[in-house]
């Protein structure tokens, strides 16, 4: 018999094993993360990932995104199998020129470049997570196809498989994969993307500069990070798209795809919270076709 599993520290003792610091106190924020005070008075984050290979996916997406030295990302002061203990960003308002700053760096990461599409950052495993749902990272020749076969279809069988979108309803969805070829626009390179950059991971600190946290990094197509920034509404968008510009002008047409590239985050929400993203994942498709 293998041998019993130990159990899991809690959170002091995972951030006391990781950085060989103390904790004076630990505050929960939700329940798999925390605020802790070290007892050389930094304040840290603490987060537990109890789905496999979670914890590996962030750490190998952070360390990938860092290395492009362009946007900001939460320092990593510790990781293991199950506990990541990242730097906590002190946060102030949203400015004008930190956006357009923000802009110009996450152009710089986009051009950073990935081996392919679908490819997960170096080290990290080909089986991630966006938020809490399954990330399958398979590398695919062309744009199109991948996105299709990779990051649509599959949360569309697992909505229809819940009963959140119907079978007539999901044609729609297919229709516009099998036009994806020519809704796509003009070839783009494989792009270093965050992958999951909805508002709630862009942390505007309160030294001016911006930071990301969360990511679901992998190679795609830059136009899908910047389709996540305006999904859920991102403070000073149109600075941070001018100073994308800026650095890497966007290919024509872009602002019609971008309920193409908004479909995927949708369908994901759609699995994870109910009908009411496939309504709108829905109509994003209808307007598309």
């Amino acid at each position: 018999m293998p041998p019993p599993r130990r159990p899991d520290p809690g959170p002091a003792s995972a951030v006391t094993a990781l950085t060989g610091r103390a904790v004076h106190r630990v505050r929960p924020l939700s329940g798999t993360l925390w605020e802790a005070v070290l007892d050389d008075g930094r304040t840290v984050m603490v987060k537990r990932g109890d789905a496999r290979d979670a914890v590996r996916a962030e750490a190998a997406g952070l360390r990938w995104l860092a290395a492009a030295d362009t946007v900001r990302v939460a320092g990593i002061l510790g990781a293991d199998e199950r506990w990541l203990v990242t730097e906590r960003v002190v946060t102030g308002p949203p400015g004008a020129r930190a956006a357009v700053r923000f802009g110009r760096d996450l152009a710089a990461l986009h051009g950073a470049g990935a081996p392919g599409f679908g490819a997960p950052p170096p080290g990290g495993p080909e089986d991630a997570y966006i938020g809490l749902a399954p990330l399958r990272n398979t590398v695919g020749g062309d744009w199109p196809r991948w996105y299709a076969e990779h990051r649509v279809l599959p949360y569309l069988r697992a909505a229809v498989d819940a009963g959140t979108v119907r079978p007539a309803e999901a044609a729609d969805v297919e229709r516009l994969c099998v036009r994806l070829p020519e809704l796509a626009g003009p070839a783009e390179p494989p792009a270093r993307l965050h992958g999951d950059l909805w508002n709630g991971n862009v942390l505007w600190g309160a030294d001016g500069d911006v930071r990301i946290i969360d990511p679901a990094a992998h190679g795609g197509h830059r136009e899908t990070d910047l389709a996540m920034l305006a999904l859920f509404g991102c403070p000073c968008l149109r600075r941070i798209l001018d100073g994308y510009e800026q650095v890497a002008p966007l290919a024509e047409g872009w602002a019609g795809r971008v309920g193409v590239h908004q479909l995927f985050p949708l369908l994901v929400h759609a699995v994870l919270f109910g009908r009411p993203y496939a309504e709108q994942a829905l109509a994003v498709a209808r307007t598309a076709l």
